[in-house]
């Protein structure tokens, strides 16, 4: 009673954060429901494509606060972007750390939890700061990442963190798997302190990438994860490492791993091959076609970094297959540039004025527009009927490259290449797509890395004969061939017949035997 006359206290909320989720549309538009009976039993989708592939879909597809519209396409379609190129890289590193005797627990005596600092205790393992470039950057791509899906998960933003994750599998696949080969597979193993310092390093990169990847996807993809686990950690070292991955404390990083310049640097050299490579698929270029020259326009990077790019043009020559490399001063010798009206956000606001801002803005000087506004971050236009002003989301640029040049423009740059093939260059190809056509038959025959073959070559074309014959030694180096002839092949050799780029060509491979027994 003394108290009648008191405010009543507020009552909590039962929630710190709040999450709406949107609605779930079956694959017809409409939304799920059970009299409509227009969804699939989840069981269905587990036999075929499998839970991970599932739980992938709805994590990192959308939003969850967006509607949801199922479709099975779309889960079988995230499998090669994710799921695939994970299992990939991780098959990779457990095919050939078996061939070279890559053992980690016959290297560290006290796994801990497989952390940085853990590993940093086993025999063999050279600090960070004394690997390669690659590594370096690859581990703080790791670091990194972790950092930031801890940032978005404390946030409930589990979309923008699955994308985090996929943007490193696919830096880890495309990146540093891609331009690790040649140390994966140096002579000698990797099962020893005294191995080749530069293998070793390549496989603990990988292994502590790959045990960090899996840590991180676990709440995304726990079946998955948890085989890498299994195979990676508990199969080596047994119970003296966590049972499971979703027993282990989840990555936040390494914070002396992290260098925001090379992650930067890399993501550049990235960009650069990348367009490369939509430049040459727009003038239809085969990658295994050498060309003389790629250019790159750089849009707004420092001194620094256009310094650091120039001292990796062979690297960037090496990914595009182009014998030469400049950073370009000078883009209007490559390419032109015109501006359009983006219709939908200049028509509200200009209205009848409109036709008249899209005739000046074709007519008028594009470099002096975007200098404007690149500077200022707009632009007058005086017109007939009064001034308009152009902001930089209000128009699109468009890029063209000029005669013999094929172009591709991103965000930090445009990417020249020229796309004229001289006879020199159109041989070399043909060398090419023949070295090629042979190692994918050395696969079908089930040869080893390390065998060696006899080849021949049949073909009618004067051409075709004479490429080969040019660069005869680095196919036969290439293909591990102890001799290479023209005409018919040896007795019992495998042949195939080919057309390479209009020219016939028959190949005759013998294996040689090995060790008194035929491979």
């Amino acid at each position: 009673p003394g108290n009648a006359t008191a405010p009543p206290a507020a009552y909590p909320h039962p929630f710190r954060t709040c999450i709406v989720l949107g609605h779930m549309l079956g694959e017809d538009g409409q939304k799920m429901s059970k009299s409509k009976r227009n969804y699939k039993e989840p069981g269905a989708i587990f036999d075929t494509l499998g839970a991970d592939a599932l739980r992938w879909f709805f994590l990192a597809a959308q939003p969850p606060w967006t509607t949801i519209r199922y479709s099975e396409r779309a889960i079988r379609e995230s499998v090669p972007e994710f799921l695939l190129r994970l299992w990939n890289v991780y098959s990779f590193f457990v095919i050939y750390a078996n061939l070279d005797g890559f053992d980690p627990a016959s290297l560290l005596d006290a796994p801990g939890s497989l952390n940085h600092a853990d590993l940093g205790t086993a025999r063999g393992w050279r600090p960070v700061p004394q690997r390669s470039e690659l590594d370096r950057w690859m581990l703080a791509e790791v670091s990194a990442t972790a950092s930031g899906v801890v940032e978005r998960m404390d946030a409930f933003d589990h979309f923008g963190a699955a994308g985090l994750i996929s943007s490193l599998v696919d830096a880890l696949s495309n990146w540093f798997v891609r331009r690790s080969r040649d140390r994966f597979w140096a002579q000698g193993r990797a099962d020893s302190p005294q191995s080749n310092p530069e293998k070793l390093d390549a496989y603990w990169t990988l292994y502590e990438t790959l045990l960090a990847v899996a840590r991180l996807s676990a709440p995304f993809v726990p079946f998955v994860t948890e085989t890498i686990w299994q195979n990676l950690a508990v199969g080596p070292f047994g119970s003296a490492v966590p049972e499971s991955v979703h027993l282990t404390d989840f990555p936040t990083g390494v914070a002396t791993l992290l260098d925001d310049d090379l992650v930067r640097r890399m993501t550049l050299v990235r960009d650069v091959a990348s367009l490369g490579r939509a430049a040459r698929a727009s003038e239809k270029l085969k990658v295994r076609q050498p060309l003389a020259k790629v250019e790159v326009i750089l849009a707004d990077a420092s001194a620094e970094d256009a310094a650091w790019l120039a001292a990796h043009g062979e690297l960037v020559c090496d990914e595009l297959n182009v014998k030469q490399f400049e950073i370009c001063r000078d883009p209007d010798r490559y390419i032109t540039r015109s501006i359009l009206p983006d219709l939908k956000k200049l028509g509200p606001r200009l209205g009848k004025l409109l036709p008249q801002a899209r005739d000046m803005l074709a007519k008028a000087d594009a470099q002096t527009i975007l200098a404007a506004l690149a500077r200022e971050g707009r632009f007058e236009l005086v017109l007939p009927g009064g001034t308009a002003t152009v902001e930089r989301d209000d128009v699109i640029v468009r890029t063209t490259a000029r005669a013999g040049w094929a172009a591709a423009e991103g965000p930090r740059a445009v990417v020249v290449i020229a796309a004229e093939l001289t006879p020199e260059l159109v041989a070399e190809g043909l060398a090419r797509e023949v070295i090629h056509t042979v190692q994918t038959a050395r696969k079908s025959l089930d040869l080893e890395f390390a065998d060696h073959i006899e080849l021949a070559f049949e073909t009618s074309s004067t051409e075709l004969h004479a490429a080969l014959e040019r660069h005869r030694d680095w196919i036969a180096g290439e293909t591990l061939a102890d001799s290479l002839c023209f005409g018919a092949g040896p007795a019992g050799a495998t042949v195939e017949s080919i057309d390479v780029d209009g020219h016939p060509l028959a190949i005759h491979i013998l294996p040689r035997r090995r060790s008194g027994v035929a491979p």
